[in-house]
């Protein structure tokens, strides 16, 4: 006893040996998308940057004995009030990071929404002026500290102070690389809002 079974052929010839192929419709976001991943990537190296330079000049402190322990010199970051300045602007800027990371991730679930892109890019201006303003005059002490000023016979420190001057000096220049990213975050807001 067997069965057979008879399929009809379709009426319509497929030619062997040829596949056909599929083509997924492209994703919406395309390349917004991958800007807006770069941007929270960005923020993340920034917060890190801004971070590290206010811990850094923060903890910047060393003590010379002179003579006696009950003489000493001492050069610390709350003795200049421009590095003050520095530490407050920088954790801020760094606590502005952090609090926009949410927005950073609305970009990527959302790549043409114009609106937390646009507060984005006004925030990030407003931190960047503040960056900006706290690193470059935290520099402008550093190089008094490096090289001094004979015209007001302000005497450069670092010969002394080596390793205070080295921290407060790690600090400016992580400062402005957190400066330099807050740059590019403009830009590529920028560009992902100007083009369709």
């Amino acid at each position: 006893m067997s069965t057979t079974i008879e399929i009809p052929e379709s009426s319509t010839k497929v030619a062997k040996g040829k596949g056909v192929v599929v083509v997924a419709p492209a994703r919406p976001g395309g390349w917004k998308k991958g800007v807006a991943i770069m941007d929270f990537i960005l923020r993340l190296g920034a917060i890190a940057a801004a971070l590290g330079a206010a811990a850094t000049m923060g903890t910047s402190d060393q003590t010379l004995p002179f003579f006696t322990q009950f003489f000493q010199f001492e050069a610390s970051y709350d003795s200049f009030t421009t590095f003050q300045f520095f530490v407050i602007t920088m954790a801020l800027v760094g606590g502005y990071l952090v609090l926009s990371l949410p927005f950073s991730i609305v970009a990527i679930v959302r790549p043409h929404a114009v609106g937390p892109r646009l507060s984005l890019i006004i925030l990030d201006t407003v931190f960047l002026t503040l960056a900006t303003a706290g690193g470059a005059s935290a520099a402008a002490i550093v190089y008094l500290a490096h090289n001094g000023d004979q015209d007001t016979n302000w005497l450069a420190i670092c010969n002394q102070f080596g390793d205070f001057c080295a921290q407060t000096s790690a600090a400016v220049v992580s400062s402005l690389v957190a400066v330099l990213v807050l740059v590019l975050l403009i830009v590529m807001s920028a560009l992902a809002i100007g083009k369709p």
